[in-house]
């Protein structure tokens, strides 16, 4: 059966995206733990400030973090052009639950002094390494495994798995709040729990991660070009992917983490909601966010990308400043409920498609790479600061700053998608079967 002309969905092209998609999901469980109990845990490693400043601090290193991205994605993106997509992703897996378990057993500031949020910073630092050559491959795999006619829908569920990590940290974060622990025990310890169990998943990851097949697209270029493959010298001879890469990214990522990453910060320090409140509403908006992601990626595969980039861009630079205007000054919880969601709707057109975008871009012998490091280059500066920025700006009395930056950031990507082709026209992942 030839897996890449056969429109049926096979049982084995469904247990290669499935294995590709959990182990994505345990990996950026592990990555957005760290936010989703910042909350917590911040007060464990600085010394005792202000609620605001100490989560500065956290969100600090949460940005130091992200700078070890582009090295991940230069890492793991040459590994996957060269060895194989399977090996690569097993083991960025592997590095990421290392840090994990190294958040979970480190003492407090309190017992063990400034070694404490340096130990953080390290734990960080290796995590990003991971996960900056996470996206790379896993966005490779999953398009070069979609059939050509379903390839928006199958990449899409990088974004469902990778919002699926959101949810898993959330919901172990709020069955401990409602279920199984004090506000004070999870302050006290209790923050230490998600950590513990992301690096127990990773026996799970590794064992999926193991047993998946290697692409098609992959092998056929194994034997060749061996001296180019995951080079940054291949790399520059296309420049204008390159760039590409970095203008669409540039908005989505930073429309991305305000309304994931940062929103249960907000929704606490500018709402004035409850810890428990803004985890129930962040679930609940982050659960229909991932379900959005198949149908956006389906209508894809029907109308192109380039529609669904451009309606993105536009609301996107429209919206941004009235809605979190809105979000900021309301105090009914539905109001902010509906207007949180009309934004994940409107970021929906760039998640959605994002992977499956990149990956169109690139040849198979640097696709890899040329995914993963122009990208997480781009989530580095813009995306990583998000938090620090939007926080740095409350804390001087702007915080409306933040509104009119992120519009203006996605203003600049929606020229690039005004001006770039469709990708669905003009895949480079159609030459792989040539």
């Amino acid at each position: 059966m030839n897996l890449d002309t056969n429109p049926k969905i096979s049982t084995h092209r469904l247990k290669a995206i499935f294995g590709g998609s959990i182990g994505n999901l345990v990996e950026w469980y592990d990555w957005y733990a760290y936010s989703a109990f910042a909350i917590y845990f911040s007060a464990s490693f600085f010394p005792k400030e202000n609620p605001t400043a100490q989560l500065l601090n956290t969100a600090g290193i949460f940005a130091l973090g992200f700078l070890m991205r582009p090295l991940g994605g230069y890492i793991f993106g040459r590994l996957a052009d060269r060895v194989g997509r399977k090996q690569s992703m097993t083991l960025s897996v592997l590095l990421m639950s290392f840090g994990s378990l190294l958040i979970a057993l480190t003492p407090t500031y309190q017992a063990i002094g400034i070694i404490a949020p340096i130990v953080l910073l390290t734990a960080r630092l290796l995590q990003g390494l991971s996960v900056g050559g996470e996206y790379g491959v896993s966005a490779t795999y999953l398009s070069e495994m979609a059939t050509k006619n379903r390839r928006g829908f199958y990449s899409s569920f990088q974004y469902v798995t990778l919002i699926g990590g959101q949810l898993l940290a959330l919901a172990i974060q709020l069955a401990l709040q409602k279920l199984f622990l004090s506000d004070a025990q999870l302050h006290d310890w209790g923050w230490r729990v998600p950590f513990a169990f992301g690096a127990i998943l990773a026996i799970v990851a590794l064992y999926l991660r193991k047993n998946l097949e290697e692409t098609k697209a992959f092998e056929n270029q194994k034997n060749h070009t061996s001296n180019r493959k995951g080079t940054l010298k291949e790399l520059l001879k296309h420049p204008k992917a390159v760039l590409t890469v970095i203008g669409l990214t540039l908005g989505g990522t930073l429309a991305f983490y305000t309304y994931t990453t940062y929103m249960q910060k907000f929704l606490v320090n500018t709402m004035h909601m409850s810890k428990e409140q803004s985890t129930l509403m962040s679930f609940a908006t982050l659960f229909i966010f991932a379900c959005l992601q198949p149908v956006f990626g389906a209508l894809s595969d029907k109308i192109g990308r380039r529609p669904l980039l451009i309606g993105f861009g536009l609301a996107g630079t429209i919206c941004t400043v009235p809605l979190l205007t809105l979000l900021s000054e309301t105090t009914s919880q539905l109001q902010a409920f509906l207007l949180l969601m009309f934004a994940l709707i409107i970021v929906s057109g760039y998640t959605s498609i994002n992977a499956i975008v990149k990956a169109e871009l690139f040849p198979a012998q640097i696709r890899a790479l040329g995914v993963g490091l122009p990208y997480a280059l781009t989530v580095a500066i813009f995306g990583g600061t998000a938090e620090y920025i939007a926080l740095w700006l409350k804390d001087i009395q702007h915080e409306n700053y933040y509104y009119w930056y992120i519009s203006l950031c996605i203003f600049v990507s929606l020229l690039v998608y005004v001006l770039m082709k469709d990708t669905k026209e003009n895949s480079e992942l159609d030459e792989d079967a040539k």
